[in-house]
């Protein structure tokens, strides 16, 4: 069948007639076409539904298979829904007509007539590739087909990377407030391109995440109730400027991650609610096709058009745009019939359960295909719940992302944060529990915008302490969060501790980078990026249960943590202490792996980032230690292994019966400045003098 399927997405267009609202001949929307379409197998549907520019006109198809009628109206036919009649398709609920002498950027909609002959509120096209700026609503021409890209380079180096060992550090933006132009208007998207990408180049971020830029009518949902699901936001400028964004961010080794929302869609009238006078897009049963909380509709989930229009919106965005991925929004509510629901709100399954069993075949069915089609493409679920094997392989029974935000670690180590280090104590498995579960899934470690809006307030305020210790606070959160398994998702203006909440109405506060302390953490992430990019133990073993070991986890009067992050090879070895309350330790010792030098890779709390400059001036000694000698010698401290050992062999009668034993540890001393995260790494040679003495330590 795979066979088959390519080869109907692949047929060409012959040429149509020249009379205006004809349909185009059977070659255009063949009856494979019409097939793969009722099976939700066509996976390039956004090359047959919708507006395309075929020879000196355009071709319209929408699905609308309960309308008595429908037509298409525009400027061109001055909004008259009796001039371009459309032509029902046989056994497919689609609609056709071909208008000439009309081309790119011409506005229209579709009427619609009910079966009851109530002509409906003008609809949108659902496969439409760009729109009208709001307030306006209609949908444009657009020949997406011309741009040029230029990433192939870029697009064979991602085929060859293996997103679970490679660094991921995302910066999540919502581009209409990440910066402002001076009048205060938006930004373009060929002006983001030139501005944000070389931002997050210079932050050393190997993603960028992109807020939805699917076309939505309403400002202040971000994106999250969008209705032209096929099509960039006019709000920046047109399809191939959003092309030109991401063919950017690829030439600079950036990559694009796109928030896709597949849990719901709004209900205003032009959109795909009620879209031919029944619910269409939307469950008919109101428990599971509407979300009360949200006042939006829900996908019929278990409709297999309604499927293939979810299936072919993801991989428009991965094939057609290039992006690296998509981050799955609201899976949760899809996984859930009682989310956010009270008793009497909603139904059980057929068998019995909460889980609505459709949409977990679609998550499973979208994973698979685009695994498949798009080999490297990210599929990152935003998910809340305990639900099991999120990211684990449909083959496996899993649900076959790729990774989950791990919006446990992130809520445990936020509520740590803002405890008065005084009690901090009390809550010492606020850090440590996450090692209970974190190799269950393979996990991104986000600090989102969600956490920093509607009166949650902003990171940097979240911090506990007055304005010296909020920053201290943040600097050694922040390298706990890099240096911790997983990898990493921050919003923006965090990376500079912005003071107010989020307000997608304004830019981001850029003049605070004036200020010392803010430039400090801007400076923090951009150090944070580039040693995690650079040490293959922060991210190689991500998700292995050999790539991290505690060192010190029980230290629960000093609030003092510490944990071995582990390369594949041997030497690749980073050791990471944090000492989270404001008393400094000038000697702290730890039990360590390896003899030698390790060296100070980064100190949050160092000058340039607004600490004290307290430390252990680049690097620190591990030297073997003697703990206890027996039968008969008394135990000393001593780094010089060998030659005490010499000593006390000497000291030993002759006549002993049984030979004394030396026990040892390898101990590493270091100065812990107050609320500070510190990374050693090791320097991958051990003492030799200890290399020489180990074959006889442990029997003299």
């Amino acid at each position: 069948m795979s066979n088959v399927i390519e080869h109907s997405q692949k047929t060409q267009t012959s040429s149509p007639t020249t009379e205006v609202g004809r349909t185009l001949d059977a070659e255009f929307l063949s009856d494979m076409d019409r097939y793969l379409f009722a099976q939700s197998t066509h996976f390039h549907l956004y090359d047959k539904l919708g507006a395309h520019l075929v020879n000196g006109g355009v071709q319209f198809v929408v699905w609308a298979p309960n309308a008595a009628s429908v037509s298409v109206v525009g400027d061109f036919n001055h909004w008259n829904d009796s001039a371009h009649p459309m032509q029902r398709q046989p056994n497919s609920g689609l609609w056709a007509l071909f208008i000439a002498d009309i081309g790119s950027n011409t506005a229209y909609k579709y009427a619609v007539t009910d079966a009851h002959g109530t002509r409906l509120p003008l609809k949108a096209d659902p496969y439409g590739f760009f729109a009208e700026l709001r307030p306006n609503t209609a949908s444009k021409v657009f020949d997406i087909s011309q741009f040029v890209w230029t990433d192939a380079d870029y697009l064979a180096q991602r085929a060859q990377q293996n997103p679970y060992t490679a660094p991921i550090s995302i910066y999540e933006v919502h581009l209409g407030s990440w910066q402002r132009a001076e009048d205060g208007g938006f930004l373009s998207y060929d002006e983001l391109a030139r501005r944000l990408v070389a931002y997050v180049k210079h932050m050393g971020f190997t993603h960028l995440e992109l807020m939805p830029v699917m076309e939505h009518p309403l400002d202040g949902s971000w994106g999250y109730q969008p209705i032209g699901m096929f099509a960039p936001t006019a709000r920046f400028g047109t399809p191939d400027g959003f092309a030109r964004l991401i063919d950017h961010a690829h030439a600079n080794g950036i990559g694009v991650i796109l928030d896709w929302v597949p849990a719901h869609f709004p209900i205003d009238a032009h959109g795909l609610a009620q879209f031919d006078g029944t619910p269409l897009y939307e469950h008919a049963d109101q428990f599971r096709g509407f979300h009360p909380i949200w006042n939006t509709a829900i996908f019929d989930y278990g409709r297999e058009e309604v499927a293939g229009f979810l299936i072919n919106n993801a991989l428009f965005w991965l094939e057609h745009y290039h992006l690296d991925g998509l981050r799955v929004d609201a899976v949760s509510s899809m996984l859930h019939l009682n989310f956010c629901r009270e008793d009497g709100q909603w139904e059980a399954n057929q068998m019995g359960g909460i889980e609505n069993i459709e949409a977990i075949a679609l998550i499973q069915k979208l994973n698979q295909i685009i695994h498949e089609r798009v080999p490297r493409a990210l599929m990152i679920a935003e998910e809340s719940s305990a639900h099991p094997m999120v990211s684990h392989g449909v083959d496996k029974g899993g649900l076959g992302f790729n990774f989950k935000w791990d919006l446990g670690f992130m809520h445990d180590t936020l509520d740590y944060f803002e405890t008065d280090p005084l009690y901090r104590g009390y809550h010492h498995d606020k850090l440590s529990f996450n090692q209970m579960y974190a190799h269950s899934e393979n996990y991104v470690l986000p600090l989102s915008h969600d956490e920093v809006v509607h009166g949650k307030s902003s990171l940097i305020h979240k911090m506990f302490g007055d304005n010296w210790q909020k920053f201290a606070n943040l600097r050694a959160y922040y390298a706990w969060m890099w240096a911790y398994p997983g990898k990493k998702l921050l919003f923006m203006g965090q990376e500079f501790a912005q003071r107010a909440e989020w307000d997608e109405n304004k830019s981001l506060d850029w003049h605070l980078i004036q200020f010392p302390e803010h430039a400090g953490i801007q400076h923090l992430v951009r150090d944070l990026n580039h040693l995690y990019r650079n040490t293959p133990a922060l991210h190689e073993s991500d998700h292995t249960h050999d790539g991290f070991e505690w060192v010190q986890v029980n230290d629960t009067h000093n609030s003092v943590f510490a944990w071995l992050r582990k390369g594949k090879t041997a030497h690749d070895m980073v050791l990471v202490i944090a000492n989270l309350t404001p008393n400094p330790h000038a000697q702290y010792t730890l039990r360590v792996p390896k003899t030698g030098l390790w060296f100070e890779r980064l100190n949050t709390d160092a000058t340039v980032y607004g600490g004290t400059g307290m430390g252990n001036m680049g690097q620190a000694q591990a030297s073997a230690v003697i703990l206890s000698i027996s039968p008969t010698v008394t135990p000393t401290q001593d780094t010089q292994l060998k030659s005490v050992a010499d000593s006390i062999a000497d000291s030993i009668p002759t006549d002993t019966a049984e030979p004394a034993t030396v026990e040892t540890e390898i101990q590493l001393t270091v100065c812990l400045p107050p609320l500070a995260t510190l990374i050693f790494e090791w320097s991958g040679q051990e003492d030799t003098e200890y290399r020489q003495s180990s074959a006889t330590r442990h029997s003299i």
